[in-house]
């Protein structure tokens, strides 16, 4: 089975690992004099929940792992970026397909966050604003200071909120002006594209790339 020919699958949860938690992050709260949105608070307070469980040294390694993975999927909605990433071959497979894809994708996000934990310490992440594309459809705004960088250059990361089908959750993020769900979109569409449009061909995939990352989930 042929590999994507760029961006590998795993960067996109590699980075990933910044939306919901930094395993010894600081959160920087805003300026008091700026007024705090629901999709600015959904980041700023999420992100400081998944800290605590990530930093209770009375939880056991697998404890911590359970705990956080009922975390990350309370905030995300991967079922909705699992239909996103397929494009134009979302429709055309079976609903028995289309299941089976969202349930080995969250799988495998869930495998790499976990995989990547720790690889951020020490590193903090400001909310600084939003913007609302449409209703239910916010950008949050933030910077990801990193002590260590003499060069004093916060990476920018800006997250996407939608709440257009009820509870607000993480769609997507962009890490310098980079969409990450957009670049997937199009990695998931060419390897379709190069094995015949086969659903169950990316997710033999996606299972030994996470397999690849020591979970045996």
């Amino acid at each position: 089975m042929r590999l994507f020919r760029s961006f590998h699958l795993s960067s996109f949860f590699r980075q990933a690992v910044i939306v919901v938690a930094v395993t010894s992050a600081a959160i920087v709260p805003a300026s008091a004099s700026h007024a705090t949105t629901p999709a600015e608070s959904l980041i700023s307070d999420n992100i400081q929940k998944g800290l605590g469980i990530l930093n209770n040294t009375q939880l056991t390694q697998v404890q911590r792992g359970a705990q956080f993975e009922t975390f990350l999927l309370s905030v995300t909605d991967l079922r909705r970026v699992s239909t996103f990433v397929l494009g134009p071959y979302g429709p055309r497979a079976s609903q028995a397909q289309r299941d089976d894809f969202a349930a080995a994708f969250q799988n495998y996000a869930v495998a790499v966050y976990r995989s990547f934990l720790g690889k951020y310490a020490g590193q903090a992440l400001k909310v600084t604003g939003s913007r609302q594309n449409a209703p239910g459809d916010d950008i949050v705004t933030t910077t990801l200071i990193d002590p260590d960088d003499s060069s004093g250059r916060p990476l920018e990361i800006d997250f996407r909120i939608r709440s257009d089908t009820g509870k607000p959750a993480i769609v997507d993020f962009a890490v310098g002006g980079m969409w990450i769900a957009l670049e997937e979109r199009d990695q998931f569409v060419a390897f379709l594209g190069q094995n015949g449009g086969s659903v169950p061909a990316l997710i033999a995939h996606l299972d030994v790339l996470r397999t690849g990352l020591g979970d045996a989930h």
